[in-house]
């Protein structure tokens, strides 16, 4: 079994990408608003008790996809580099694959904020992610991360022999899709 790990800063596509890559590989997309999304109508997700959850929510599936025996999975992560465990949580889900022989791919894209911003409005963006639809919010929150978050990697800072990096500023979902599942597979 496979696990893509898709990182990048909001808006970049992940989820996106994700979604086209499921169709090529049929492994099982599990982007990161999924819990988001869950916990959303009880607890914001910056709250202490909307955190929990979502993390905890997250253990249990990776814990039952790390002992699956299907083709693969995708999961999308938003990570803040250089901010206290990060690194940590994105290679301990990882680690949890890994340690059971599965292959990891880290794949990160990235795109300009123009870009970035434009496709923070899209339909299939929206349709999935209900906490993104209060627009002012949404973008300001995009902006507000970019400045505060380094959220792309410097050269050379995921070490891993798996990974993958795409600028898809120009690129279209599919053909990001088509370069990752070649890689991949």
């Amino acid at each position: 079994m496979k696990l893509v790990i898709i990182v990048g800063p909001p808006a970049v596509g992940k989820m996106t990408v994700g979604q086209e890559l499921e169709k090529l590989s049929g492994y099982k997309l599990f982007h990161n608003h999924m819990t988001i999304e869950m916990v959303a109508p009880f607890f914001s997700y910056g709250s202490r008790q909307g955190r929990r959850l979502v993390q905890r929510l997250r253990h249990e599936f990776f814990e039952a996809f790390s002992e699956d025996c299907g083709p693969g999975y995708i999961f999308t992560y938003v990570w803040a580099f250089g901010e206290a465990g990060e690194r940590e949580y994105i290679e301990g889900v990882a680690d949890k694959f890994a340690k059971k022989g599965h292959e990891v791919f880290w794949i990160e894209l990235e795109a300009s904020l123009d870009e970035r911003l434009k496709r923070n409005r899209t339909e299939n963006r929206l349709k999935h992610k209900p906490s993104k639809r209060d627009l002012a919010w949404s973008d300001n929150n995009v902006l507000n991360m970019s400045d505060e978050y380094r959220l792309n990697s410097s050269q050379g800072e995921i070490e891993h022999p798996n990974y993958l990096r795409i600028d898809n500023t120009r690129v279209s979902a599919p053909e990001s899709a088509r370069q990752i599942w070649a890689y991949v597979k």
